[in-house]
């Protein structure tokens, strides 16, 4: 299994990033960085080496996560770098968009944090396209 060392997440509340960088302290004691929306996220992936996985969410202003994706994949750029979605979003047709996009997972909030440690688990091991959610 790869090793977790710097996780990018993209979500529009400040809160909700220091959640992450919570649960990913506990469970891997990987960096997290942050991104308020898709262009800023774009903004980190030029500057920083190394990221191993993206969180991101899909309703962000600026640039949203879908949008964030589709430019990901019409450049091909870091298409090494698995991304799961995690969003209020849980919409059959979003679920697709995102997969079809290449998200390699898709989970609803709320969420259980033994389900994103699944989730990273399988990512890491290059199992892709899960989906999990409560609604």
């Amino acid at each position: 299994m790869a090793e977790l060392r710097k996780v990018l997440v993209v979500d529009d509340s400040k809160l909700i990033q220091q959640m992450y960088r919570l649960i990913f302290s506990k469970y891997k004691g990987c960096q997290v960085l942050g991104a308020l929306n898709g262009l800023e996220a774009l903004d980190v992936l030029a500057s920083q080496d190394g990221i191993d996985l993206i969180v991101l969410d899909i309703n962000m202003p600026v640039m949203n996560g879908v949008e964030f994706m589709q430019k990901l994949k019409s450049e091909g750029l870091y298409r090494h770098i698995p991304i799961i979605v995690i969003s209020t979003e849980g919409k059959e047709e979003d679920t697709r968009k995102a997969l079809k996009l290449g998200a390699w997972g898709y989970i609803v909030k709320p969420f259980k944090t033994e389900m994103l440690y699944e989730m990273v688990d399988k990512v890491l091991a290059k199992k892709p396209a899960y989906l999990y959610g409560q609604k």
